[in-house]
């Protein structure tokens, strides 16, 4: 029989169907064990995943440390931006709260942050949590001094007002150099520093900036212990105003005319007076 006849012998191709048939499911066998296989692999991987996550979450370092506050060499504690108040104030106010067992992303931080804006000069705290290790970093906003209250000319200043009329006391003095303020010398009598609100703050502002602007000389200090008989103390000489009021912005408008006067007399000056129409030099007898 030739080639082609076994071929398209009806036995051959049975016995050819047979063989396909068996090697398919050889083919199918393997297959569905390769998927079990694949399976058995993925389930290993995720019970794997599952118990290493497990074991990392349970790891300390996602936790604070129950001294965290005890001190301010902590570190899993940072306290930044504060130039008034003292770190160890800050350190007081977070140590009202108990230090928290849960992981530190499930930590909420707002009795923390209540805690720290009962401080005066705070104006706002931002709280950055770190969780790896588990560390907590505190940002302080404060409030910012406009002017520095002072019993005396001799006295340093012993209270400071914010620029939103916040009064702040001597616990938070004395003031970084860094801070530019106008001193207002007060006993407090007469007109109460302690009830000035947010305006009158903002006017001692004013008249300090109305002074150096039209001097060229920066102010020393605005002595108020008489509300009705002010004077203003700038390098050159001591500018006597009178009464505060609206008017006393125009007074001072005369100072340019009057300081080359003041600065040509070879005799001490006491004081420039502006408390009238006409301008009057004080000398000092």
């Amino acid at each position: 029989m030739s080639d082609e006849e076994i071929l398209n012998h009806p036995r051959y191709r049975q016995k050819r169907r047979l063989q396909q048939a068996k090697m398919q499911r050889q083919v199918r066998r393997s297959q569905r064990r390769l998927n079990k296989l694949r399976a058995l692999w993925k389930l290993f991987i995720l019970i794997s995943m599952i118990s290493i996550s497990i074991v990392i979450l349970k790891m300390p370092q996602w936790r604070l440390h129950t001294n965290a506050f005890d001190s301010l060499s902590s570190p899993a504690l940072q306290i930044v931006n504060n130039k008034i108040v003292p770190a160890h104030k800050v350190l007081s106010a977070l140590r009202r709260n108990q230090v928290s067992t849960r992981p530190i992303f499930l930590v909420e931080t707002d009795d923390l942050k209540e805690s720290i804006m009962k401080l005066e000069p705070v104006q706002d705290v931002y709280i950055r949590r770190f969780w790896f290790p588990a560390r907590l970093k505190i940002i302080v906003i404060e409030r910012t001094p406009i002017i520095t209250i002072s019993p005396d000319i001799n006295v340093p200043p012993i209270a400071f007002f914010s620029t939103d009329g916040k009064l702040i006391g001597r616990d938070y003095m004395p003031l970084p150099d860094e801070y530019k303020t106008v001193r207002v010398i007060t006993y407090g009598s007469g007109d109460d520093y302690r009830n000035w609100d947010r305006t009158k703050v903002n006017n001692f502002k004013k008249l300090a900036a109305t002074v150096e602007a039209d001097s060229g000389e920066s102010v020393e200090y605005i002595d108020y212990r008489d509300p009705k008989d002010v004077y203003i103390k700038i390098p050159t000489v001591n500018i006597r105003l009178g009464s505060f009021n609206a008017g006393s912005y125009d007074k001072i408008h005369r100072i340019p005319s009057l300081l080359p006067q003041v600065k040509m007399l070879n005799k001490k000056v006491k004081y420039i007076d502006l408390r009238w129409d006409t301008n009057y030099i004080k000398l000092d007898e």
